[in-house]
């Protein structure tokens, strides 16, 4: 099989460190789209938010994606919410295998909490902002070709498992 592999899901699911290791374990190239956008940009995800609004970020967040799913044989770890955009959605399910790293609001909570970087979260209200992002994505993130529950696997687990569903195609 030559599809690329998309991980899709909340920020702070583990989609880059879950990426990373299964690109390695397929021998594929990994792109994180975040990272890409903010070298393209020449500056992070919240200065584009702060600066040019979501909007803008959400135009270039679809043009990078729909430009990277042309290409095979990669792990691309999405955004948070370009499985949300419909266009960007129609193209990963159409040409690609896509996984929703899934885990508890809880931990994802954990994860972010000390990070300051998220632009749609508010770490004065982090648990509220973490609990209404995740109801409004999960039906969205529900319809990836598969659906990965992290709660109670670590990280080679997740991989193994990506891996396992991949080759047995």
């Amino acid at each position: 099989m030559n599809k690329s592999l998309i991980l899709t899901g909340m920020m702070g699911a583990g989609k880059t460190t879950i990426g990373n290791l299964l690109a390695k374990a397929l021998n594929f190239k990994f792109i994180d789209m975040d990272r890409l956008i903010e070298e393209k940009e020449k500056m992070t995800i919240k200065t584009i938010f702060e600066r040019k609004g979501e909007v803008y970020f959400r135009n270039i967040e679809k043009k990078h994606t729909l430009n990277k799913l042309q290409d095979n044989k990669k792990v691309i770890a999405l955004g948070g919410g370009a499985f949300i955009n419909s266009v960007i959605r129609k193209e990963v399910l159409l040409k690609t295998l896509s996984f929703w790293i899934d885990i508890k609001p809880n931990t994802l909570i954990e994860r972010t909490s000390k990070s300051n970087k998220r632009p749609l979260i508010d770490n004065k209200n982090l648990k509220r902002d973490i609990y209404k992002i995740y109801e409004e994505r999960k039906d969205f993130y529900d319809l990836a070709d598969y659906r990965i529950n992290c709660n109670r696997l670590n990280k080679i687990q997740i991989v193994n498992k990506i891996v396992e569903i991949y080759e047995n195609l």
